[in-house]
């Protein structure tokens, strides 16, 4: 007879593989992820407003969308500009719904057709960041968004301060949507010339038209402030992509990570990555952290004093 026993390194490995992406928890970092990017895309909606015509209507710089399979959108079946502006009124309500939570899984969707319709629309002014925010739209419409911290939640049990026990898998997604790309950031930069050299900040920060805050040209120069810089920054993001895993760690790292992109932001003109990246960052948050805002508020409202009768302040007659 053959032996069927699976051994029990293999059978351990399977367990922890199946706890890492399935074990059950409650849902309120996936409620607070989906706050966090509804929130990011009304914000990536209402930025496309002001030049809409000129960088996607049939009049602009890309009078007509490329046609073919790898550019679908929903503005190549309805080119005009009238299905334009429709298309950006339904992203915005569908971003201000996925914010409170209100069919979260269907406004997830909506905004994943509407940014990919976009970004097709006219991929040459897009980058990196909106792929990101695409990818998040993706993960959020195909898991339970509304398990917490929505309006969901509130129709189905009365509370917007709750959360659904589910596997946390969407969550996992993230995480590792996180590390793989610092890795692979990394990666990429080692491969060039300027990052091994040290340079690639100080050409960054010499780069006028995408500058915010303009860098005295004393220390975008300094050889050794821009080492220092430009290699550590390819630190940050290599213990981002490999610390963020441990656990006494990942304070640490996600902490440098947010002094990492803020200092980005206030520097240099790079859209909408580093917000994307910290809606990622909220997936590392547990599930008993995310959840002590609403216990703060039900406290609040248990301790409220009963109102006093309104003979009570009245002297006797």
């Amino acid at each position: 007879m053959t032996d069927t026993h699976v051994p029990r390194p293999l059978t351990a490995a399977a367990g922890r593989w199946r706890t890492f992406w399935f074990a059950e928890e409650p849902a309120y970092p996936l409620g607070l992820v989906r706050i966090a990017f509804g929130g990011l895309v009304v914000a990536w909606t209402l930025s496309l407003l002001p030049d809409m015509a000129q960088l996607f209507g049939t009049g602009g710089i890309v009078p007509a969308q490329r046609l073919g399979p790898e550019h679908w959108g929903l503005f190549a079946t309805w080119p005009s500009d009238q299905g334009l502006v429709v298309g950006w009124a339904v992203l915005l309500v569908a971003g201000v719904a996925l914010t409170v939570g209100w069919h979260s899984r269907v406004a997830a969707l909506l905004v994943y057709l509407l940014v990919i319709s976009f970004e097709h629309r006219n991929p040459h002014i897009f980058n990196s960041g909106d792929n990101l925010i695409r990818i998040e739209a993706l993960i959020l419409a195909i898991s339970p968004s509304g398990a917490a911290l929505s309006l969901d939640r509130m129709r189905t049990v009365g509370s917007f301060w709750s959360a659904e026990v589910r596997p946390h898998w969407p969550v996992r997604l993230m995480q590792v949507q996180l590390s793989v790309i610092y890795l692979s950031t990394v990666v990429t930069k080692l491969r060039g010339d300027v990052w091994p050299e040290g340079t690639a900040t100080s050409y960054a920060l010499r780069l006028r038209d995408m500058t915010l805050l303009p860098v005295p040209e004393w220390a975008s120069t300094s050889p050794l402030l821009m080492n220092v810089a430009t290699w550590g920054t390819l630190a940050v993001e290599l213990a981002l992509g490999i610390l963020v895993w441990n656990r006494r760690c990942r304070p640490w790292v996600l902490g440098a990570g947010v002094l990492l992109h803020l200092s980005i932001l206030a520097t240099l003109s790079v859209g909408f990555f580093s917000p994307a990246m910290f809606v990622l960052y909220l997936a590392f948050v547990p599930a008993e952290v995310a959840r002590r805002p609403g216990d703060s508020i039900r406290r609040l409202r248990w301790r409220r004093p009963a109102p006093r009768p309104k003979h009570a302040d009245q002297g006797a007659p």
